[in-house]
């Protein structure tokens, strides 16, 4: 059976590194679910849709046309041909995508989406729900995390360009939304019963590339 690796796990915890780095190592595509959250959010942010109203989400969430790479070394993801990579990475977006990865309409179309793209495998997933309702059927599935204080400070890294980016703001934000996407009731945040556990707290990316594809090779 074609392989597939779902990787799941909360904002900061090197998902989208590790992802990657596994799929270049196994010559696999990859998918990054969670950037077609954002890019639906960016979408709904730019057409002055408000996001706290799901039933205004719902609404419109069949309209944006999202299209995902699945090339590790440049992936890309457009929103109606628009390339949004940058973009969707802005704490504006950051701070909405709960709001809007909560909402049912939205989670359907876009799961749908992510199932075909996986089609016959061959691909890394990563993203929040992909063991437990994107790919249950995954040959192999990890769930990646790491410390409040480390995941903040790697997201901050990555928002240097923000100059209210600090490290505890930022900590502040991530764990409104790790208690939102846990607590939601469209496919939540949460860790599948047969998934390995891996703590990125104390591991460089190396290490945790090389956790994931033994993983693959013993599955």
């Amino acid at each position: 059976m074609p392989l597939v690796i779902a990787m799941d796990g909360p904002s900061g915890s090197g998902k989208s590194s590790a992802s990657k780095g596994v799929a270049r190592a196994l010559g696999l595509r990859y998918l990054d679910t969670g950037a077609m959250y954002r890019a639906m959010t960016w979408w709904m942010l730019r057409e002055g849709v408000p996001v706290e109203d799901a039933g205004a989400v719902a609404a419109r969430a069949a309209e944006p046309v999202i299209e995902s790479g699945t090339d590790p070394d440049a992936p890309t993801i457009t929103v109606d041909g628009i390339d949004v990579s940058g973009p969707i990475r802005t704490r504006e977006v950051t701070n909405a995508v709960s709001a809007v990865s909560s909402v049912p309409a939205v989670r359907e179309r876009l799961v749908a989406l992510q199932r075909e793209i996986i089609g016959a495998g061959g691909i890394v997933v990563e993203g929040r729900d992909i063991g437990t309702v994107v790919a249950p059927g995954a040959s192999v599935k990890v769930y990646l995390t790491a410390s409040e204080e480390a995941r903040a400070a790697r997201r901050a890294k990555d928002l240097a360009a923000d100059p209210d980016a600090s490290v505890s703001r930022t900590q502040a934000e991530q764990a409104r939304r790790d208690r939102l996407d846990s607590t939601r009731t469209a496919s939540p945040l949460a860790r599948a019963g047969d998934a390995e556990e891996i703590d990125s707290t104390e591991l460089t990316l190396g290490e945790v590339v090389e956790a994931v594809v033994r993983l693959a090779k013993e599955r």
